[in-house]
C-alpha cells in the first residue's frame, strides 16, 4: 500500500502543479488513496520530494534527482554539524547559535532536514530562529540537534 501511494505521489508531482500538501492529499483520495496528512508529511520526507519555483511563479512540490539530492543533504548536514554551537528552545521556538556568518546554512539545512511539524525558519549572521507548531515538537527538535552536533 505505501509503495503504492508513493509511487502515485511521484507520478502526480511530475504531471500536476501541486502546491500544497492538502492539494495532493486531495489528488490521492481522487486516485482511491486513503491517507492523512501526517502520512502525506513522513512520505514527502522519504522521497526527498522539495518544494520549487514554478514557471507560474507559485512554488510547487518536485522530485530532487537521487544523486544531487542525497549529495546535498550529506553536504548540508556536514555544514549543520560544523557551525552549530549551541542550542536551547522557549516555548515553540528553537534557537540556535552558530558560528559568524553561518546561520543562514544552518537554516537552509534544517529547510533540507524536512522536519516533522517545523513551520519555519529565520536566520541573522550567528543565530537562528526555527518556529515549530508545539512546545514538544521545540523540545524534541533541540535534542535531536543537542545529538547531532555533540558527535
Amino acid at each position: 500500500m505505501k509503495r503504492n501511494r508513493q509511487a502515485k505521489i511521484l507520478e502526480l508531482i511530475e504531471s500536476t502543479n501541486i502546491e500544497t500538501q492538502e492539494q495532493l492529499l486531495l489528488e490521492l483520495q481522487a486516485c482511491g488513496f486513503a491517507a492523512t496528512q501526517a502520512t502525506i508529511s513522513r512520505d514527502i520526507k522519504e522521497l526527498h520530494i522539495i518544494k520549487e519555483l514554478g514557471s507560474n511563479g507559485a512554488y510547487r512540490y518536485s522530485v530532487v534527482p537521487k544523486q544531487a539530492g542525497a549529495a546535498h543533504s550529506e553536504k548540508l548536514d556536514s555544514i549543520f554539524r560544523q557551525c552549530v554551537l549551541h542550542c536551547d528552545y522557549a516555548q515553540n521556538i528553537v534557537v540556535i547559535k552558530t558560528m559568524p556568518g553561518l546561520a543562514p546554512g544552518a537554516c537552509a539545512a534544517m529547510d533540507a532536514m524536512h522536519v516533522e511539524h517545523l513551520v519555519g525558519t529565520l536566520a541573522g549572521d550567528d543565530t537562528a530562529f526555527i518556529l515549530m507548531r508545539d512546545t514538544a515538537s521545540a523540545a524534541a527538535l533541540c535534542v535531536d540537534i543537542k545529538k547531532q552536533i555533540s558527535t
